[in-house]
């Protein structure tokens, strides 16, 4: 180690050069981590890409590679952030010691949609020169940086001013009418109504939280006001449901499926039911033109079979659903007016099997995990082509279905059928993978319905998507206050859900629609549909 000097001036000297090493040391650390946070997030970026791209090519290999590509997506999310604190880090060092560092580069941008409003902001120009003083200046362009920025929620409160006028001849006082509210003791404007009933029913925030938020930006709404406000806009809908409700009704096939959600009741907490009948001729509409998709929400107390049977009476069609036994009284051949066709779902049955031959989830249960099924892995790897030839069918006619069906897929199903009675003949009735054939074989016309129906799906996974906002909300909302709120959830689901399958903005819908529903004549009702409403918002905005 060297001597340190004995003057002052010198010890000074020298511990100005030791801390410049070290802010430099500081900054190339600093520079290495960036870099190094950088080669992550690119290499967490080339893997989701690589995993995306072979899910396209091959199809869905199963449903590990949707939770590897939702874990990918987290990875890459870390990864992003530690580059934006990582280079920040670098900038801080380098102008602490006025080194050039070398920057990464940024990463291309797309730019900010055209519709949104630009506001500009202009820098004042120096009056002279910098470098000499003149005051000579020519402007030879400009250079624009564009930021995004969010608005907070503004109130304002309109105010509607009706003026008396008394004649001067027959002294008869008059004014105009008093203005439409879309509901009684009307202070809500449409806008917030639908702020209400959107974030409430379709991004599961309950009344409590939202008045908590109003009460921050400056509007203080009691929540039994809010509820009140809910409930009259509901009702104010409620025209327009049933003629969803008819629509819906008047397919040929549906997708049936339900869910549980928590309902209060005295002491406890009870458990009600949310079922789902779907309308979507999409995936076998052709060149023609498919009727508009649309998803309908009943509500009940328990799962017994008379709720699927009361919704569905007077509907005859095919049923895509689960193996439910509360759907078997539909199928009935003596079910008036007729008996409705069981299709059943392909994903269930895979599922079962699957379960039976997980490696990865079979890894995670550890030494008291059952072992991994053959069979069950055999189920499987007969099962995955007829989802792939699907993807191929997806689109087409339920003609041109059919006959790709009858050619790929028959002999697939006959060779599965064939190989599952033969192995299931050798085991005992208790075994795993023996309940899952048998959740097969027994229902197998159900199973085998879209071999003879170009219409019918091989999976039910449009009610499945239906559902999964419910799924996903409940944790938020925590339970249905009651059943009268099961049944007003159930008719908002409705409607929301059927606009998000339309692609149109429920927020947006819902505000023009109680603007305008009390002053539409019940001949025109049909226009808010959302599928008609989307149609003619189009047609006005291309003229």
């Amino acid at each position: 180690m060297d001597a340190l000097p004995d003057d002052i001036d010198a010890l000074r000297a020298a511990l100005i050069e030791a801390r410049g090493r070290a802010a430099l040391a500081e900054a190339d650390a600093a520079q290495a981590r960036a870099e190094r946070s950088g080669d992550q997030a690119l290499i967490a970026t080339l893997k989701l890409q690589i995993e995306k791209l072979q899910r396209d090519l091959y199809g869905r290999r199963s449903e590990r590679t949707s939770r590897l590509l939702d874990q990918l997506e987290f990875q890459l999310e870390e990864a992003e952030a530690s580059v934006g604190e990582d280079d920040l880090a670098v900038e801080r060092a380098t102008e602490v010691t006025g080194a050039a560092r070398i920057t990464r580069k940024a990463p291309s941008r797309k730019p900010f949609p055209a519709h949104l409003p630009r506001e500009r902001v202009v820098i004042p120009a120096p009056a002279v020169c910098p470098c000499c003083g003149s005051t000579r200046l020519c402007k030879l362009g400009e250079s624009v940086t564009e930021t995004a920025e969010r608005i907070p929620a503004r109130w304002k409160i309109i105010q509607t001013v009706r003026e008396k006028f008394s004649c001067r001849d027959c002294e008869t006082i008059s004014q105009p009418p008093a203005p439409f509210h879309t509901t009684p003791r009307g202070w809500a404007g449409p806008n917030l109504l639908a702020t209400l009933l959107f974030e409430k029913f379709g991004q599961h925030q309950p009344l409590n939280r939202q008045c908590e938020r109003f009460a921050k930006e400056g509007m203080e709404i009691s929540l039994s006001t809010a509820a009140d406000q809910v409930g009259a806009a509901c009702g104010v809908l409620k025209p327009l449901l049933d003629r969803l409700a008819a629509h819906v009704l008047a397919a040929e096939r549906l997708h049936g499926d339900d869910t549980t959600v928590p309902v209060l009741a005295k002491g406890k907490t009870d458990t009600g039911r949310i079922w789902v009948y779907v309308r979507d001729d999409r995936p076998f509409a052709g060149a023609a033109a498919p009727a508009a998709p649309a998803a309908l929400f009943h509500y009940s107390r328990d799962r017994g079979g008379g709720h699927p049977e009361a919704h569905l009476a007077g509907w005859a069609g095919v049923l895509q659903a689960d193996a439910y036994a509360g759907y078997n009284r539909l199928y009935d051949a003596s079910r008036q007016p007729e008996p409705v066709a069981e299709a059943l779902c392909w994903a269930h049955a895979r599922r079962k099997f699957f379960e039976l031959a997980d490696i990865a989830a079979n890894k995670r249960r550890g030494k008291g995990a059952p072992p991994i099924s053959p069979l069950a892995l055999e189920a499987v790897r007969r099962i995955d082509p007829l989802f792939d030839i699907e993807r191929e069918a997806l689109g087409r006619s339920a003609a041109d279905r059919l006959a790709l069906r009858t050619e790929l897929s028959k002999p697939r199903i006959e060779e599965l059928e064939t190989w599952m009675r033969a192995a299931r003949a050798g085991m005992s009735k208790h075994a795993p993978v023996a309940k899952a054939m048998d959740y097969m074989l027994t229902r197998w016309e159900g199973f085998t319905r879209f071999l003879r129906d170009g219409r019918v799906c091989l999976t039910n996974n449009a009610a499945e998507r239906a559902l999964r906002g419910i799924a996903l909300g409940r944790r938020a909302w925590l339970f249905c206050g009651s059943d009268r709120g099961g049944q007003r959830a159930a008719a908002m689901y409705s409607l929301i859900v059927t606009a998000k399958m339309n692609d149109i903005d429920p927020q947006a819908w819902l505000a023009d629609v109680l603007a305008r529903i009390n002053d539409l004549p019940q001949t025109k009702l049909h226009e808010l549909l959302p599928w008609e409403w989307k149609r003619l918002h189009e047609t006005t905005t291309a003229i």
